[in-house]
């Protein structure tokens, strides 16, 4: 249950009320009528529409037309949300994962992904970075930074693994 309070469709902006419609269906009222087609109430959104521009802006990126393959960003979301002890970010991404073609084997390998062997030396990569962005504030050796380079290239090394 939020602490903040929802933002009913009455209420809402026009731009929140366009991310209503994207997500819940045309003319539903989220508050009123809670959950999304992914099993969550849906009130990551209803509370963010306190602040529209940061709903709007969190919204604006399209993660499909990103240049890193929707496979290992979910690995690598779902290994931040393991690490944070988010079970919200960990068990969406695990849904965002499947539908990503992320075998369950690697699913449920995510906690101990270090010693499993279903990774190939690409996945682990992004799993290492991502242990680096969220346990050591940033710090990456060179030789996993090559590695990462090497398996992905430039264009999706320069963008945080989380995103």
């Amino acid at each position: 249950m939020p602490r903040l309070p929802e933002v009913p469709r009455a209420d809402a902006a026009p731009e929140v009320v366009k991310m209503y419609d994207m997500v819940f269906g045309k003319d539903r009222d989220p508050v009123a009528n809670p959950g999304t087609s992914t099993g969550t109430p849906g009130n990551c959104w209803t509370v963010h529409a306190n602040a529209p521009k940061v709903l709007t802006a969190y919204a604006a990126f399209d993660y499909t037309r990103s240049s890193l393959p929707g496979a290992l960003r979910s690995l690598a979301t779902m290994r931040t949300g393991y690490l944070k002890e988010s079970q919200f970010v960990f068990s969406q991404q695990c849904k965002v994962a499947r539908m990503s073609g992320v075998s369950e084997d690697k699913i449920a390998s995510i906690p101990y992904w270090q010693i499993a062997t279903c990774f190939d030396t690409r996945e682990r990569a992004v799993l290492a970075y991502t242990d680096c962005l969220v346990l050591q504030s940033g710090r990456a050796s060179d030789v996993l930074f090559e590695t990462l380079r090497k398996e992905i290239g430039d264009e999706t090394s320069s963008c945080s693994a989380t995103s």
